[in-house]
């Protein structure tokens, strides 16, 4: 008789966007997970025995310890796939979804958490320069987004993937911080189906009791 496999163990925040990038592909594939909450007790100083970078998520599978949003999604797809796999079987359609994913990543959250932490810092310690510069590479990111999304409902390989995972948290938060134009109609039309997805549906309402935390100010909408 085989031995049950170790329950995956997620340490996680709800209000994080790439903890939430990790969620919504666990909750389109309804795997089971152990949910370690870093703001719940002693949940952090496990998660510091296994990255002492303290950043989170990380995901525990057996004896593996998986780092960043994007490698715990494939490592998901791959030792525990689900009905909704994140990554396309055929090369070229992973590898667009690869490129998505980057772009989300370092060109929408990058410049947002710029933004955010600069909010963070005492006043004597900001950047207006740097938070100048992110907001302007959010702009172009807009412009560039806009026009890939022409005639696409997903942001890669004509289906909801990895790319989408990171584009949901991610474009919710940068509209709070550097509001979408109103120009950037297939952005906006992008943003409301992905808030509308199960799957992230779940992952805002989990993270609304801590909208008050947003050094920004969370709008009053979403």
């Amino acid at each position: 008789m085989t031995a049950p496999r170790p329950a995956l163990t997620l340490y996680a925040h709800p209000f994080s966007s790439y903890c939430q990038k990790v969620l919504v592909a666990l909750y389109e594939n309804g795997t089971d997970f152990v949910y370690r909450r870093v703001d719940d007790a002693g949940a952090m100083d496990e998660l510091a025995t296994r990255w002492p970078m303290k950043r989170f998520p990380i995901l525990v599978d057996g004896d593996a310890t998986v780092l960043e949003a994007s490698t715990i999604i494939e490592h998901l797809d791959l030792h525990h796939p689900g009905p909704a796999p994140m990554l396309p079987a055929d090369p070229a359609q992973a590898l667009e979804v690869r490129m998505l994913d980057r772009f989300f990543d370092n060109y929408v959250s990058t410049p947002q958490q710029k933004c955010v932490a600069d909010a963070l810092r005492p006043a004597e310690h900001r950047d207006p320069y740097g938070v100048a510069e992110a907001r302007r590479m959010l702009e172009t990111s807009y412009a560039w987004l806009d026009t890939h999304m022409e005639g696409r409902e997903w942001a890669a390989a004509d289906r909801f993937s990895l790319a989408d995972c990171a584009a949901a948290p991610f474009l919710f938060y940068a509209d709070w911080t550097h509001p979408i134009d109103p120009r950037f109609a297939r952005v906006h039309a992008y943003r409301a189906r992905l808030l509308a997805r199960p799957s992230f549906a779940r992952a805002v309402d989990e993270a609304r009791p801590f909208r008050p935390l947003f050094p920004l100010g969370a709008p009053d909408r979403d």
